[in-house]
């Protein structure tokens, strides 16, 4: 989606994208921040689909529960830090906004709606200049 939306946003005098992620995960299998490529995300998302097909995913590591969404959002974590060097003009971040109470969780979470908007909010209205190709913890800037 965000290659499909890149001519729009070029033509923008603030162009941002802010991609909501969990981060647990990602250090691990995406650790090298500084050389990730496409090329490797897209190796680690593959690796992960042929162990899923041979049902290898807990003997060769893979998140337990929810393992594939816990790799798209490592791999959109991931992506998004290759597209904010591919296009300095462009602000893309990405933020955690914490396990927020919703329909899909049954309100099990701890905060609130409007608390996990914060993050979300705060890295939507940055001003020109403002970080890129960073990960939020919620509202403050968080390690990779």
């Amino acid at each position: 989606m965000i290659e499909t939306f890149l001519p729009l946003l070029q033509q923008s005098d603030l162009p941002r994208i802010v991609n909501n992620v969990k981060n647990e995960w990602a250090t691990s299998v995406l650790s090298d921040v500084e050389n990730l490529t496409e090329e490797k995300v897209e190796q680690v998302l593959n690796q992960y689909l042929k162990d899923f097909k041979e049902g290898s995913l807990a003997t060769k590591g893979w998140p337990r529960g929810a393992s594939a969404y816990t790799l798209s959002k490592a791999a959109l974590n991931g992506y998004s830090r290759i597209i904010a060097k591919k296009y300095p003009n462009l602000c893309i971040n990405c933020v955690c906004p914490g396990y927020v109470k919703t329909d899909i969780n049954q309100n099990t979470g701890f905060r609130t709606p409007d608390e996990g908007a914060e993050g979300p909010v705060k890295l939507a209205l940055l001003p020109y200049g403002g970080p890129s190709g960073r990960f939020f913890d919620q509202t403050e800037e968080g390690s990779f």
